[in-house]
């Protein structure tokens, strides 16, 4: 039997999944399957609707070796195992004559920990463990929800949280599950047999691709034991979100809260001095913690150095006491001390890091009204780090809708570690970037509105004139309007604003319910708005007419004492390059590519994105912003664009009348 052409499989797929083949998603397919065979690496911008799950799943299915495939977000990945990857498997079993086997793999934390439901997790206050069952009041809303965990444990296969519906609160989860550092091991475990997470790791080590997140794929990278398989093809989906994934996992903090859980924790599994030494140093970080300012620490006080130090010292003598005495009076020993270990372990490795004070590392001092004082160190830049870790030794393709940015894949290039796109070098990795295009007619479904009348947005300054454009927009499109705001506080003074103003236009507002209950009630709706900021930008999929009007209200630069920002975009300029540019634009054109996505879903949507900020038209920087979004018809005629709203608002009232009508 003659092997299968790409074509073929392609074809077979996509009739699994009941799609479309474009043209784009079969130039992506090929472009995969050479970089496959060649062993290199690939960056490829695939617009919305192209299919590209299929476009890489395919031909890696193909050439028969083991791949990783990594998302940024749950809804992909169940998307990949629960739809994508069964009918495909199924559609190519028969060319292939083969069945190739996939997994979902998870950090440990998102599975059921057997051990800690039955035994009960170790409380901060006492010598051994406490029943949460008991504790929690079987009429609360925690107590409902331990309840329903432990009814859920009996039936579930997978112990995965993503899999109990609905689902639970974080801190019912936080008491029957364990974090890599707290898990005693499967070999001194009484539940080690049954145990979730091991079971999902040996599912991962039989599948022939395995599907996981950017943080455990992060994890693996950085922390030297491997936790994910080996495997020759990485694939990493929705690339855009991976530099700042990679950086919150590499990223450390240190509370006055944590430390004084550590204290607890480890105070009666130590000897009296060690308990004390830490103790007394946890007194005094807290002390400082209170009086230091929030901003960026470019030398570490002295004082604080001290008490960092001190910090580290006590916290590295507690463990090793913890290794040192064993008490069998502490109920199921092995648990508790191994949570007390990983919290003081924690406290120390922050410590240590802050205290040796790498050129490479950013320290910076945070207040919350909320979660109090923090103090955090991430890296400068994970570049390096990916350059090393992620492109050695495998072929590596990434794909996203917003991966070229200014017309070229070169600035998320550079953030991965890559250089200039066919740039030579020993410590360079090769690669090339694809543009497949979008199954979409960019210029006749949408149009790009720049507000260029307005006057210039001030650092959280009023804007009244903004304000009475939103509302004249809003009035024009009907509601159906995703309002995408730069701030929390300007999403909730326009929400504010808006709501007196234009009472006929229901406004919903993130942090007012759920994020998914938001998006159902905005989709449900054609009249209804939603304003929001950051997880708005990416996170929102509505197509139809409950989204014709897309508003950004200003360009979404980093602020200006964003710490981790303007310490990158200083080491751009001390190198002798441009810092505004390859951060702070390269940032903004990131999120307002996503932003301007939110608009066109499928082939019949129409509308506008409107940015309600002058300096897209005006500034010098504007056309490498305008050439990140998609290819709208673009203008600055606000009578033109009212017209437009207007009239596509009656053609949906028209369309949803005659669906009325029909049933």
């Amino acid at each position: 039997m003659t092997k299968p052409s790409l074509p073929e499989l392609l074809h077979a797929a996509v009739a699994a999944v009941g799609g479309t083949e474009r043209p784009g998603q079969v130039t992506m397919a090929e472009a995969v399957a050479e970089a496959i065979d060649d062993g290199s690496h690939l960056l490829v911008q695939a617009g919305t609707g192209t299919g590209k799950s299929l476009g890489y799943l395919v031909p890696a299915l193909a050439h028969g070796e083991r791949v990783v495939v990594a998302t940024a977000t749950l809804a992909l990945q169940r998307q990949l195992v629960e739809r994508d990857l069964p009918r495909t498997v199924d559609a190519l079993h028969p060319l292939l004559r083969r069945r190739p086997g996939f997994a979902m793999l998870k950090g440990r934390s998102n599975y059921l920990c057997l051990h800690r439901l039955h035994e009960g997790m170790p409380q901060d206050e006492e010598d051994g463990l406490f029943d949460q069952f008991e504790a929690a009041a079987p009429t609360s809303k925690l107590g409902q929800d331990l309840l329903r965990l432990r009814d859920w444990s009996d039936g579930t296969e997978t112990g995965d949280r993503d899999d109990l519906t609905p689902g639970v609160s974080d801190r019912a989860w936080a008491q029957v599950s364990v974090s890599s550092r707290e898990c005693v091991g499967a070999s001194k475990c009484a539940y080690g047999a049954e145990c979730f997470a091991e079971m999902a790791r040996e599912r991962a080590k039989l599948a022939e691709v395995v599907v996981t997140n950017h943080a455990l794929l992060a994890i693996d990278a950085i922390e030297g034991a491997p936790v994910l398989p080996q495997h020759e093809v990485l694939i990493v989906d929705e690339a855009h979100e991976l530099v700042s994934r990679v950086t919150g996992v590499a990223t450390g903090e240190l509370t006055p809260g944590q430390v004084n859980r550590a204290v607890r924790r480890a105070a009666k599994l130590v000897n009296e001095k060690a308990a004390d030494q830490l103790q007394t140093a946890a007194e005094g970080f807290e002390r400082l913690m209170e009086l230091a300012l929030p901003g960026r620490l470019e030398e570490i006080p002295e004082d604080l150095g001290y008490a960092l130090m001190a910090l580290r010292d006590a916290a590295r003598t507690v463990i090793s006491a913890i290794g040192a005495t064993r008490d069998k009076s502490v109920q199921d020993e092995d648990a508790v001390r191994k949570q007390a270990l990983a919290s003081v372990e924690a406290v120390h490795d922050v410590a240590e890091r802050v205290v040796n004070g790498s050129e490479w590392d950013v320290v910076w001092y945070e207040r919350h009204d909320r979660f109090g004082a923090s103090l955090r160190v991430a890296p400068m830049s994970v570049s390096g780090l990916l350059r090393e870790k992620l492109f050695a030794d495998r072929s590596v393709v990434l794909t996203s809708a917003t991966l070229k940015l200014g017309g070229d894949f070169n600035g998320v290039g550079a953030s991965l570690g890559l250089g200039a796109e066919g740039t030579e070098g020993e410590d360079l990795p090769q690669w090339k970037g694809v543009d497949v295009g979008s199954p979409f007619d960019y210029p006749k479904q949408g149009i790009l509105y720049i507000a260029k009348h307005l006057s210039r947005p001030a650092r959280d300054g009023e804007r009244s004139d903004m304000l009475d454009e939103l509302t004249e927009l809003i009035q024009a499109a009907g509601g159906r309007t995703l309002g995408l705001f730069s701030s929390m506080r300007a999403a909730q003074l326009a929400a504010e604003e808006l709501r007196s103003r234009i009472p006929e236009f229901p406004i919903l507002l993130q942090g007012e319910e759920t994020l998914g209950e938001l998006i159902k009630n905005f989709a449900a709706d054609p009249k209804t708005c939603l304003f929001g900021t950051l997880s708005l930008w990416q996170g929102v999929d509505v197509p139809g007419p409950s989204c014709q009007l897309v508003v950004m209200d200003k360009i979404p630069f980093p602020r200006p004492d964003d710490p981790l920002m303007s310490a990158r975009q200083k080491a751009v300029e001390d190198a002798g390059g441009n810092g505004f540019m390859a951060v702070a634009a390269t940032h903004a054109a990131l999120l307002m590519a996503q932003g301007a996505g939110r608009l066109v879903r499928a082939t019949g949507d129409r509308g506008v994105v409107a940015v309600l900020d002058q300096r897209l038209a005006t500034a010098r920087y504007g056309g490498y912003l305008k050439a990140s979004l998609p290819e709208f018809w673009s203008t600055t005629d606000r009578n033109q664009v009212r017209k437009s709203l207007a009239a596509i608002d009656a053609a949906a009232r028209e369309s949803e009348a005659e669906r009325a009508g029909a049933e």
